[in-house]
């Protein structure tokens, strides 16, 4: 090969090598133009951390559970205050950690089990269309009897009013449940003070207080609210749910 055969492959290979650098720079310039796709964790973002200094609200759940019961409560106590400070942990509770399928068909995954559950401050107790299985549950009972002598507030809503009957909590003191089934509630817990459904939505005794359930469930919860909190913050979170417009709704 001749000198002037060598210095046109340098050449050569001088041009490639500065095309390609050429070309690299390009693509990095166009890289640097195109706008980075924003990921946003969601599930971080609407997160509520637990906060062992601040009052845990329970949810007792179960296979058949009217998740509107469930829902109520945690729609009320979830809320910030006004100023967005939290002031309630609200925590689901169930036998197992296996996903609770409620009445409607919605699976929800508890956050505790009965045995992992931290201290409550208030126990609610929805209900379902079926409690032959639920009252028949040694385990339920005996979390809310167990649970009963720390928590000081416990609610029922609608027929879990059956559970607080078999587990002798609220002996002697007043309680209602759904529209039609205070006389054999009273039948089958003779020792409880049961309300006439009929005209008692909410009624409250001592610790204890119940509703007919369902969507009066929002009754027994802003009741609760209320008194843990104050009137002001009740009538922020009645106004946060648009409770307002089911007012004459139809107008």
């Amino acid at each position: 090969m001749t000198r002037l055969e060598i210095i046109l492959l340098l050449l050569i290979a001088i041009l490639l090598g500065s095309c390609g650098t050429e070309k690299a720079q390009t693509d990095a310039e166009r890289q640097d133009n195109i706008p980075m796709e924003v990921k946003t964790d969601t599930l971080t973002k609407h997160l509520k951390p637990f906060n062992a200094d601040l009052p845990t609200i329970g949810l007792v759940m179960y296979n058949g559970v009217l998740q509107s019961e469930v829902i109520a409560t945690s729609d009320v106590f979830a809320k910030p205050t006004e100023a967005g400070e939290q002031l309630f942990n609200v925590v689901t509770i169930a036998e197992t950690e296996e996903p609770i399928t409620t009445e409607e068909g919605i699976r929800i995954l508890p956050d505790y089990t009965f045995m992992s559950c931290p201290k409550l401050e208030a126990l609610f107790i929805p209900s379902a269309y079926d409690m032959y299985s639920q009252v028949h549950n040694e385990r339920i009972v005996a979390f809310i009897k167990e649970r009963n002598n720390e928590a000081k507030y416990i609610v029922s809503n609608c027929a879990g009013a059956q559970l607080v009957g078999a587990s002798g909590i609220a002996d002697g003191k007043k309680i209602v449940t759904w529209i039609g089934g205070g006389e054999q509630l009273q039948k089958d817990y003779p020792n409880l003070k049961v309300q006439n459904d009929s005209l008692v939505t909410f009624v409250e005794d001592g610790k204890f207080s119940s509703s007919n359930g369902n969507l009066a469930s929002y009754i027994s919860a802003l009741k609760l609210l209320e008194k843990m909190t104050s009137p002001e913050h009740r009538k922020f979170v009645e106004s946060y749910l648009y409770l307002d417009r089911l007012q004459n709704w139809e107008e």
